[in-house]
Formats: structure tokens, sequence, C-alpha cells
């Protein structure tokens, strides 16, 4: 059965995201303990997730400097491996916003996936947030995955995966995330680890979490 902090954590990342599509002047706290929570159980060392918070919130600001609301660009960071999603008017626009962030420091690659085209709309984007939230709640009722293991972005019905897993859980959540209604095509973009070193880096039970079990 599925440890219900995990459930509750994934269902409450999923409506803070939907709600905060719907309403950016709302703000939205997640309670302290599930934050520590999902920390712990995220397979990237605590400096490397600090460092893909700094990198997120560096590039994000300067594209809006640089293209203000004629973009519309989503900043996704792992491990720092930087995912780009979203709409911009021009390639020269693609490529400007991919040189922006290859400037940002610590970002050691870029995944380029921006369209060129129009803004998407809010009805998009909100059904978006939804196939995001139902591709996470579907990777929590698998018993032999970690939701924590995977980052899910979704742009225009396409998921994205990214995440340190091993090739097996890799080939277990794209084939569930397939499954997911909305899901138009899924692209992985996975940094692939070995089972042995999936059990030096899996975290371990605290006493308090197995006594719950």
């Amino acid at each position: 059965m599925t440890h219900p902090l995990l459930r509750f954590a994934a269902a409450a990342l999923a409506t803070a995201a939907f709600a905060a599509t719907l309403s950016a002047c709302t703000p939205l706290v997640l309670g302290g303990a599930a934050v520590g929570t999902l920390v712990a159980l995220d397979r990237r060392t605590s400096g490397a997730q600090l460092e893909d918070e700094g990198i997120e919130l560096r590039a994000a600001s300067r594209i809006r400097d640089a293209l203000g609301e004629r973009a519309h660009v989503n900043v996704s960071s792992y491990n720092r491996q930087v995912l780009l999603t979203g709409e911009v008017p021009s390639e020269a626009d693609k490529q400007q916003v991919a040189q922006i962030v290859s400037r940002v420091e610590n970002v050691k690659g870029i995944y380029n996936e921006l369209g060129v085209m129009g803004n998407s709309s809010l009805s998009q984007r909100s059904s978006d947030t939804l196939v995001t939230g139902k591709v996470k709640a579907s990777l929590v009722d698998a018993r032999d995955l970690s939701v924590n293991a995977f980052r899910v972005i979704t742009e225009r019905g396409t998921v994205y995966m990214m995440g340190r897993v091993t090739q097996r859980e890799a080939d277990r959540a794209s084939q569930i995330a397939r499954t997911v209604g909305g899901v138009q095509r899924v692209v992985r973009l996975f940094d692939i680890i070995s089972e042995e070193e999936l059990q030096r880096i899996a975290p371990r039970p605290t006493a308090a979490s197995s006594s719950a079990n």
C-alpha cells in the first residue's frame, strides 16, 4: 500500500500547481513536514536541489527581463540539467533564451523544447497542469516506483520526465505515463543510474515512518 504521507504530498503539490496556474495572486504554502519529507526522499543531493532552485529563479528572471510578456517560457532544472518549455515568437528568440540560460551559474546542460508559436492559452496550461497531476498520481499508485524520484512537466500535451532512475524505473514510469488520459507524447530526459547506485543513494525509512507502517 502506498504510504499515506507520499500520497498526501503528491496530491498537495498537484493541487498547489493547479491553483497557481488559475490564480497567480493567491500564495500557497505546503506544510513544512511534507516539504521536509520530499526533500529527504529526493535522490539529488541537498546541494543539487538548492542549485536547481537557484537556476530556475535566476534563469526565469533573466528571460523575463529580455523577452517580457511576448514569450511564455518555463524553466525546469533537475540535477543542473535545464529543460526549457513553452512558446516564443521566433527561432531567434528560442536561441536567445538558450544563450541566456547557458550563462546562468551551475547550469551543466540544456534541453531546448521551446515551440516557435503564439503563447498557449490559460485553458491549455490548466489542462497541462491537470495532466501532470494525473501522471504523478499514477506514479504514486505504482507500488514498484518512488514518485519523488521523478520530475514531471507537461507542455501542450507532451509529458517530459526527468529524474535519477534506473533503466527499469525509466521504462516503467514511461509506460505508466503513456496510459494517462490527455498525454499525447512522453519525452524521457532521465539520468540513468545502476541498480547498485540506487541502493547506495535510496533514502532509508526513519524509525518514525517504519513504525507508522
